[in-house]
């Protein structure tokens, strides 16, 4: 099957409006970030904090704005409650994704991280995936991942992430050999590139566990700056450590193989925390969509 027909292109509304840092792109309406986006050339986007999380008010939205629901982020603690617990805590969420035709949920674990404000703390406070047993934490994702497909017809797709217990590249090789094959993975290029993760080897051993793709960019000498600083994760953002496809350091030529040569049949999603004062949302991500065209063919 071709690329064109495997593969569909979203965006992430993160581009117009940040999900944590409520000044940037705080005046942006939803109405801008749809409009735009669609008129950018994107079939899909991810949900944002200003989206209405019900259907009946969501549905009609992304019907105008002729976009699909790509998936949605949700805000795990599995590292701190049972499995029953976060299987009741994802309904809403996981209910809302299925019924706005959603195949993949976005997971990010939450849990184990460090003060009120975990992305205000230091990089270097990250917490390790080894202050939790892996061997139970791994066991209630598998629970989790099969009751997902099963109830709302989702793939769990974990998402890699600075800041959370499974960041650098030992923590996500850990992790992948922990889980089973049902656990699915967001191929965060941004993330990956800034925690040392080795891309081409996720990809040439787990390539069957990437149910979704996040393509950002890192600026190298933002990240150098990051680290010798122990800044935040949200000192980061503010930097502008990460950008569009094409504008930093990420080596794409692996996860553009990928794309082009396996059977990969989901999203990529055009993702970068930026402030939209200084990276116009529209132009920004307008370009990004070009770089797709000539990259991949799609």
């Amino acid at each position: 099957m071709s690329v064109s027909k495997r593969i569909r292109v979203g965006v992430s509304p993160l581009s117009w409006t940040n999900d944590v840092l409520e000044d940037l792109g705080g005046d942006i309406p939803l109405e801008t970030c749809l409009e735009e986006a669609a008129a950018a050339g994107y079939e899909g986007i991810e949900l944002g904090r200003k989206f209405p999380r019900t259907i009946n008010k969501l549905q009609p939205i992304l019907s105008n704005a002729k976009l699909k629901l790509a998936s949605g982020w949700f805000s795990g603690f599995l590292a701190e409650r049972s499995f029953e617990e976060e299987l009741e805590a994802v309904h809403d969420h996981a209910l809302l994704l299925k019924s706005l035709g959603a195949k993949v949920m976005v997971y990010g674990e939450c849990g184990a991280m460090p003060g009120s404000a975990p992305l205000d703390e230091p990089l270097s406070l990250s917490p390790a995936l080894a202050n939790i047993s892996l061997e139970q934490y791994a066991q209630k994702l598998n629970n989790l991942s099969v009751s997902l497909l099963k109830i709302y017809g989702l793939r769990l797709a974990y998402h890699h992430h600075l800041m959370m217990v499974v960041e650098t590249n030992d923590e996500l090789k850990a992790f992948l050999e922990a889980t089973n094959d049902l656990v699915g993975i967001v191929l965060d290029c941004g993330h990956a590139t800034a925690a040392g993760v080795d891309i081409s080897w996720v990809i040439e051993n787990y390539g069957n566990r990437v149910a979704h793709i996040h393509m950002k960019d890192v600026r190298g000498d933002v990240l150098d700056n990051v680290i010798n600083n122990d800044l935040s994760f949200n000192d980061a953002v503010r930097n502008g450590l990460f950008a569009v496809p094409g504008d930093g350091i990420v080596n794409y030529a692996p996860v553009i193989n990928f794309l082009k040569d396996s059977t990969y049949d989901g999203w990529i999603i055009i993702e970068a925390e930026q402030d939209p004062e200084k990276a116009p949302p529209f132009e920004t991500v307008k370009k990004a969509r070009s770089w797709v065209r000539d990259k991949i063919g799609i």
